[in-house]
């Protein structure tokens, strides 16, 4: 009996756990934060994306419509300070005007500050200088569908390129005669259709051809016409995001548009500094100068605050309008045409 008792005393004292100290219980850390679980990196995202986008580049594809005679391609010289859009102060007696609208594009690269932006200037010459100015638009409506048409064959391509080329019209600048008065019936039909397909700001042209309260009274008549026809012009109100922008967007459509500009390269002496602007009698009008005319809002409005605004507008709302049209009219996908089986063969 004894050696039997002896083995279950061995067996117990093994089933018996040794009494363990308590395991010292860690302190509860008091948050969560950098100091805690050190350096993670997330703040270089930013500095990752702002190096893709600098090999990339931008593009930018401006338009401007309006009568000849209202500066409009001396205001784009302006607006990016270069010699980007052509000269036409006035027909040559050789050239005959117009009969129709004809749609030109020049393409620009313009490097700041080591960022290229690959700038398109879309003019149209011949706009509202017939006696007879019936549909005129029609051409300017045609040309901004068409990209919208390429962009979207690219786009549904099976082998479709990396980077599209973006030929959107992503801004439109409409000019209106200084007359003082109103808009002409040119005028508002044009914003009525084409407000519904790209990003319209308005401009009043050559400002300095009014006086201060004239110009104050002009602009308001104009807001009030375009809200009576209900044409939308850029920003619009339903695409504010955020209150933030709500409230940015309310002060330039409140108080800012339509930007009555003056444009000028040229440059003059004034108290010791070299400024651009426009000579007269009178004295010396500062382009840049606010209490002379708004072009430098119009500036800081369309590069500084509101460029990458403009084009994802185009994208997301007037191009997604059109393709979703486009491919419900058609049943699903554009035609494979000729052209196309060409590009998709190259791509291949």
């Amino acid at each position: 009996a004894g050696p039997v008792e002896n083995k279950n005393e061995a067996a117990m004292s093994e089933l018996v756990p040794e009494p363990r100290q308590k395991p010292v219980v860690p302190m509860k850390p008091m948050g969560i934060n950098a100091s805690l679980l050190g350096y993670i990196g997330i703040d270089t995202i930013i500095e990752q994306m702002r190096k893709k986008t600098m090999k990339t580049g931008f593009d930018f594809n401006i338009m401007v419509v309006g009568q000849s005679g209202l500066g409009k391609s001396t205001l784009v010289n302006t607006l990016f300070k270069s010699q980007v859009s052509r000269k036409s102060s006035g027909w040559n007696r050789e050239e005959k005007i117009p009969k129709t609208v004809e749609i030109k594009a020049i393409g620009h690269v313009i490097e700041e500050g080591g960022v290229k932006m690959k700038l398109t200037v879309i003019d149209t010459p011949g706009f509202g200088d017939q006696i007879n100015n019936e549909n005129c638009w029609e051409p300017i409506e045609k040309y901004i569908n068409e990209q919208y048409e390429k962009f979207l064959k690219e786009e549904v391509n099976i082998a479709r390129k990396k980077r599209i080329p973006d030929t959107r019209v992503h801004c439109c600048l409409y000019f209106i005669s200084p007359t003082g008065h109103s808009l002409r019936p040119l005028d508002l039909e044009f914003m009525k259709h084409l407000s519904k397909v790209v990003n319209i700001i308005p401009v009043i042209a050559k400002a300095d051809t009014m006086t201060l309260e004239e110009k104050t009274e002009f602009k308001q008549r104009v807001r009030k016409e375009l809200e009576v026809n209900g044409i939308e012009f850029y920003p619009q109100k339903e695409f504010d995001e955020d209150l933030e922008d709500k409230t940015e967007n309310d002060k330039i459509r409140q108080e800012s548009m339509p930007f009555a500009v003056v444009g000028s390269d040229k440059e003059y002496q004034v108290n010791g500094k070299r400024v651009l602007g426009r000579k007269t009698p009178w004295g010396i009008i500062e382009v840049e100068n606010l209490t002379h005319c708004e072009f430098a809002l119009l500036r800081d409005f369309v590069i500084r605050t509101h460029l990458q605004d403009l084009k994802e507008v185009t994208h997301n709302i007037h191009y997604e309008t059109y393709r979703a049209k486009r491919l419900n009219d058609n049943g699903g996908l554009p035609p494979m045409t000729v052209e196309t089986e060409e590009n998709h063969e190259s791509n291949l």
